[in-house]
């Protein structure tokens, strides 16, 4: 018996081929992210991160239209997850402000010296190349910093409002050193495989900013 009648497709989950395309794309940007993380973006090849990933020689421009479009994504990602982050540690109003932040960097180095000083940070990483990569990615690198800062700064002049801290310290500008000296101990601990330059940078900041007040 033959039919007219239309058969219409039921809408729901998206054509398999679709999704596999997009399940591929997600594991090369996490793939990207452990790799910039350890090596930075030049130094990242496409054959060691379709290796790390499984994915067939020649399929990466399938996913991406050049390694540049790849490398924004992941930072894109990263600084995401890097915003979730510190948004956990730093308005956990369980804890005072000054303790948020130390208990940020407590947790960072953990998790630094977890990956056996191999790993740093994805966007300080890009910053030591910035001579090499192209004036958009600068742009965005920087503006990620940025916001950073701006919730140190935040946790500062919430530590001013409960007394933490002298209401003579500036916030911003203390917020940039933080970021501009954590940056530059990760370097370093990466260097000697060692927490060292990591807890230094600890009691330097918060001499600096608690003056006469303990933290």
């Amino acid at each position: 018996m033959t039919t007219n009648q239309t058969i219409k497709r039921k809408r729901g989950r998206p054509p398999k081929l679709a999704e596999n395309r997009l399940e591929t794309r997600e594991r090369l940007i996490r793939s990207g992210m452990s790799l910039l993380t350890e090596k930075g973006f030049i130094s990242t090849g496409l054959t060691e991160l379709l290796s790390d990933t499984g994915i067939p020689k020649g399929s990466f421009y399938h996913y991406f239209e050049s390694k540049e479009e790849f490398g924004h994504e992941v930072l894109k990602r990263y600084g995401q997850y890097f915003e979730n982050l510190l948004d956990k540690y730093l308005t956990d109003e369980a804890e005072l402000p000054l303790a948020r932040i130390d208990n940020f960097i407590k947790g960072a180095t953990d998790w630094i010296e977890k990956h056996r000083f191999t790993r740093g940070c994805l966007v300080g990483n890009l910053g030591q190349e910035a001579s090499g990569l192209n004036k958009d990615f600068c742009e965005r690198l920087e503006n990620i910093f940025q916001s950073w800062q701006a919730r140190i700064a935040t946790c500062l002049e919430q530590a001013k409002e409960q007394n933490q801290l002298s209401p003579d310290i500036q916030s911003e500008q203390m917020a940039a050193f933080f970021w501009i000296g954590w940056e530059g101990a990760i370097l370093r601990s990466k260097l000697v495989k060692s927490r060292a330059p990591l807890l230094l940078f600890r009691e330097v900041f918060f001499s600096q900013i608690t003056q006469n007040k303990n933290h």
